[in-house]
C-alpha cells in the first residue's frame, strides 16, 4: 500500500442542490489528501456566506501535493453558465455540471490527480438541456472508453454491486445475459482485488425472479442465464454462491463470509444497502481506468443553503477514494 498523499478531484455537482454545501462543510476540516474542488469560486463564497461558514478559497494551481487544511478550499475554477438560486433548477447550468465532470475525469486520465469524487447531479435538468445523461457511471464509462463499468455501493462491511444500472424495470430481463454477467463478475473480481486488497472475493449472486425462479416455475433466467455465467467464473477460480433468492439474501447468516452481493437490478439491492447505511454509504465505479467514488444521495434541493445538509457520505467517499488510491 502506497504512503503517497492521494490527490483527489471533487466535482461539486448540481449548483442549486446540496453539492456546494457539502463541499464547503467538508472543507471545514483537515484531510489526509490533497483535494481540488471543481466549481465556481463565486458560488462557493456566496454559499459559504449563506451557511455562515468561514472559507478561504485558493484558485492558484499548486505544483506540489498539499494536504487539505481546515477552513481552506483549493478550487479549479469552472464558471456557472447562468444564475444560481438554491433549490431552483436551471437547465442553463447543465453545461457547467458536465464541464466539471469532463475536467475531473481528464485530470485523472492524464495524471493530474489520482481519483475523482463526485457530488450529486440532477439527471432530469441535464436532459432538459438537451444533453443525454443517464448517470455518472455511464458518462464516465464513455469518457474513459471503458466497455463495462460496474456500480458498487458500500456501507461498512456490506457491499452491493449491480448487474444493470439505470434501466427501466421492463428492460432489465433482456439486459441480463450470460455474457454481460461474466463481464460484470470479472470486473468485480479484479476491482475488489486491486482496489480493496481482497485476495479472492466471495460473491453472493442474486436471482432475477422471486425465489430465484423457483426451479423454473417463476422464470428461467436463473437456469438459462445466471447459473451458466456463475459456472464459467467458478471454472476460473472465482468464489461464487448463487443464484439465490433476493428476499433472504441479506440476512446475517447468509452474508457470513460474503465480500459482495451482486444484484440483478438497481432497486433489488440498493434499498437494503441504503437502509443499512444511508448517509454514510459510498458509490464506487469499478471497471474504469480511474478511481471514482461518490455520495449515496441525490441533490436534496430543499436542503440547499439551509445548513441542514449532512456531509457524512461525502466524507466516506473521500476516505474511500484515498484508500483505493493507496491500494494502487
Amino acid at each position: 500500500m502506497s504512503a503517497v498523499l492521494p490527490r483527489l478531484a471533487l466535482s461539486s455537482g448540481e449548483p442549486a442542490g446540496v453539492g456546494p454545501d457539502i463541499c464547503i462543510r467538508s472543507a471545514q476540516q483537515a484531510h489526509a489528501a490533497d483535494i481540488t474542488v471543481l466549481g465556481d469560486p463565486d458560488l462557493f463564497a456566496s454559499r459559504a456566506e449563506s451557511l455562515g461558514l468561514p472559507l478561504s478559497i485558493d484558485t492558484d494551481p499548486h505544483p506540489s501535493t498539499v494536504a487539505q487544511q481546515a477552513g481552506r478550499m483549493h478550487v479549479l475554477p469552472v464558471k456557472l453558465r447562468g444564475g444560481c438560486v438554491p433549490g431552483k433548477l436551471d437547465s442553463t447550468n447543465a453545461g457547467y455540471v458536465i464541464e466539471m465532470l469532463e475536467r475531473g475525469t481528464d485530470l485523472c486520465l492524464h495524471g493530474g490527480v489520482d481519483a475523482l469524487v463526485t457530488a450529486p447531479v440532477h439527471k432530469g435538468v441535464i436532459n432538459d438541456a438537451g444533453i443525454p445523461f443517464t448517470g455518472h457511471t455511464e458518462f464516465l464509462a464513455r469518457r474513459c472508453h471503458a466497455p463495462h463499468p460496474v456500480m458498487l455501493l458500500a456501507a461498512g462491511a456490506l457491499r452491493v454491486a449491480l448487474a444493470t444500472t439505470h434501466l427501466p424495470l421492463k428492460e432489465v430481463p433482456a439486459a441480463v445475459t450470460s455474457t454481460s454477467l461474466v463481464q460484470t463478475l470479472s470486473v468485480l473480481r479484479d476491482g475488489l482485488k486491486r482496489r480493496f486488497g481482497l485476495d479472492e472475493p466471495h460473491v453472493l449472486v442474486l436471482g432475477l425472479n422471486p425465489h430465484a425462479g423457483e426451479g423454473g416455475h417463476l422464470g428461467r433466467e436463473e437456469l438459462d442465464v445466471i447459473q451458466p455465467a456463475c459456472e464459467i467464473m467458478r471454472a476460473k477460480g472465482m468464489r461464487i454462491t448463487g443464484p439465490v433468492s433476493a428476499d433472504t439474501a441479506f440476512n446475517p447468516a447468509r452474508l457470513g463470509g460474503i465480500d459482495v452481493v451482486l444484484a440483478m437490478y438497481h432497486d433489488q439491492g440498493l434499498p437494503v444497502l441504503k437502509f443499512a447505511g444511508f448517509g454514510h454509504a459510498v458509490n464506487i465505479t469499478l471497471g474504469l481506468p480511474i478511481v471514482r467514488t461518490s455520495v449515496d444521495h441525490g441533490t436534496a434541493l430543499e436542503l440547499a443553503a439551509t445548513g441542514r445538509a449532512e456531509h457524512a457520505s461525502l466524507e466516506a467517499a473521500l476516505e474511500a477514494a484515498a484508500a483505493m488510491v493507496r491500494h494502487g
